[in-house]
């Protein structure tokens, strides 16, 4: 399953939410049933790694990460992915005008997971990203039993 996360730049939200739902599917043994990433749907951040307070609050609670390079999303990646999780109603808005109504587009929440960038609020994003995360892995899980089942059957 091809998931990508899509928040504005690349470099706090969707990069959190990649991380959190990496760790998430890592403590299942289901990684080899997932593909993650995470894109912008602006490229003002190209090339650009995870802003550092970000870093600090993946840090902080214990989610590994690795290097990041910010870019907004392809027209590839958005063919290939099976969802598209965007992080606010103005991301979804931006995906939805330049990809159209697809069903595999969503929001990670009903409600904006709000920009740290502007309210320098980290900790409240993570919690946001975390509960959606969970929450979207559950809802995976008993959408695809089949596949997820087989291959946690493999890794075990």
């Amino acid at each position: 399953m091809d998931i990508v996360f899509v928040c504005h730049g690349n470099i706090c939200r969707s990069p959190i939410a990649e991380y959190v739902f990496r760790e998430l599917v890592r403590r299942e043994g289901l990684e080899s049933a997932f593909d993650i990433s995470s894109a912008g749907v602006s490229s003002e951040e190209s090339g650009n790694d995870i802003y550092p307070p970000a870093k600090d609050v993946l840090r902080r609670h214990g989610i590994p990460f690795s290097r990041h390079r910010a870019h907004r999303i392809t027209d590839p990646e958005f063919a290939d992915a099976d969802l598209v999780i965007a992080l606010d109603r103005s991301n979804l808005s931006a995906l939805i005008r330049r990809f159209g109504q697809d069903g595999k587009i969503r929001m990670l929440l009903e409600r904006d997971v709000a920009d740290p960038w502007y309210t320098d609020d980290f900790d409240t994003a993570y919690d946001d990203i975390e509960k959606g995360c969970i929450s979207l892995l559950m809802d995976t899980k008993t959408a695809f039993p089949d596949i997820l089942g087989k291959t946690a059957d493999k890794e075990q």
